[in-house]
């Protein structure tokens, strides 16, 4: 492999949320946190070069996005997806979560319903609640065969006032790559009954090997008329810092409520570091990419054969998409709270609790996988010595 994700940067004291809060989040300092979505790995070298290179000239104004900047995602898309989509289809916004709350705000009032599939990103709860819209619940649904789309009950849970539904696309935290069948479902009712998708697809790119993801507006014109889709090179190449993603939307009518408030609120801007970044990363990323799912894909496998082995009382959803792996410990017998203290408490292991993803979520953890190898092997380790000596 060409480059090494069995290395990692030193991250303490750089202000860094994962490892410099962990006394604030989770009581002690010394736990491995694998809790936030970032990735302990270095952001690419040909991303730090190209920052390094822009930082030769010494004034750092206002900007604009050039034309680099847009025909590189451009080119992303087609490659990546086989999606064809035009400049005038991309906005942007300083992140998709700063999106999902602009789009709540454009495309919605005071009253309003919106729907999400829970357990879900919380991020997406106050998206609605935040700005007095009523949240509406059309939970997942697990089966033998994993995770899936309710139809039935989303049928029943749309009413007049529903305007807006949130889709987590590939879903957070559950892993699911949705298939086009899945989504197809999806697009024809909402386009009948005139409900808005608002697609958070952050983690398009971050499907395992052998695994392809669908984009919800390249399915149909109708799907693509009432689809409003993020995505953001940040947690594929980490750089959510730079606060830089993309909203593609091919309806006029839906980009021009868009565009309204995001001038309106003044973010539409951006900053020169994150155009610089995005460029970079959509024009030299894909091998990278690879290596990196392939890395990720090891540390899955590490996952789901340890708890197999060694740790009965945890059973991992095998991920088809995302960095994240969701922890099934309902036989530990745990609520939510007593999970965690354990968790962090006994094995030193911090992580995102379940419950914090809504109904559906109690009794379920989310470990970060973007990490060398070694740290999640010892994160086991922990866990398992923590369990025998408990038992």
């Amino acid at each position: 492999m060409t480059y090494n994700f069995d290395e990692a940067p030193v991250r303490e004291n750089s202000n860094c949320l994962k490892w410099d809060k962990r006394e604030e989040v989770f009581g002690r300092a010394d736990v491995i946190p694998m809790w936030i979505a970032d990735m302990d790995f270095s952001t690419p070298p040909f991303i730090i070069e190209a920052l390094r290179e822009r930082l030769n000239h010494e004034i750092l104004g206002y900007s604009y996005r050039p034309d680099a900047y847009f025909n590189s995602f451009i080119r992303w898309a087609s490659e990546m997806y086989e999606w064809e989509i035009r400049r005038e289809w991309i906005e942007f916004s300083p992140g998709v979560v700063p999106a999902l709350n602009m789009c709540t705000l454009a495309y919605t009032s005071p009253g309003d319903e919106i729907i999400i599939q829970p357990p879900v990103y919380p991020p997406f709860y106050g998206a609605v609640n935040d700005h007095g819209r009523k949240l509406v619940f059309n939970p997942l649904l697990e089966t033998d065969k994993g995770w899936i789309m309710d139809f039935e009950g989303l049928r029943r849970a749309i009413t007049s006032r529903s305007r807006m539904l949130i889709l987590s696309n590939p879903h957070n935290p559950v892993g699911r790559a949705w298939t086009r069948e899945e989504l197809n479902q999806l697009a024809e009712i909402c386009h009948k009954k005139g409900i808005i998708i608002l697609s958070d697809e952050i983690h398009s790119d971050l499907t395992l090997p052998g695994i392809k993801h669908e984009p919800m507006a390249s399915l149909s014109d109708r799907a693509a008329s009432v689809t409003v889709t993020c995505m953001a090179p940040s947690k594929t190449f980490n750089l959510a810092g730079l606060s830089t993603s993309s909203v593609i939307i091919s309806d006029p009518e839906l980009m021009e409520k868009y565009r309204h408030t995001l001038v309106g609120l003044h973010m539409h801007l951006g900053n020169i570091f994150g155009n610089i970044a995005s460029e970079a990363a959509y024009t030299h990323g894909r091998a990278w990419l690879a290596e990196l799912m392939y890395y990720v894909e090891g540390n899955v496998d590490l996952v789901m054969n340890f708890c197999h082995d060694r740790l009965p009382q945890i059973r991992p959803v095998r991920p088809e998409a995302t960095y994240m792996i969701w922890l099934d410990c309902r036989a530990m017998g745990l609520n939510g709270t007593e999970l965690n203290r354990f968790f962090v408490e006994q094995a030193g292991v911090g992580m995102n609790e379940g419950f914090r993803f809504g109904p559906g979520g109690e009794g379920f953890l989310r470990m970060n996988l973007a990490c060398p190898r070694a740290t999640v092997k010892k994160a086991l380790e922990q866990i398992e010595t923590a369990i025998k000596t408990a038992g």
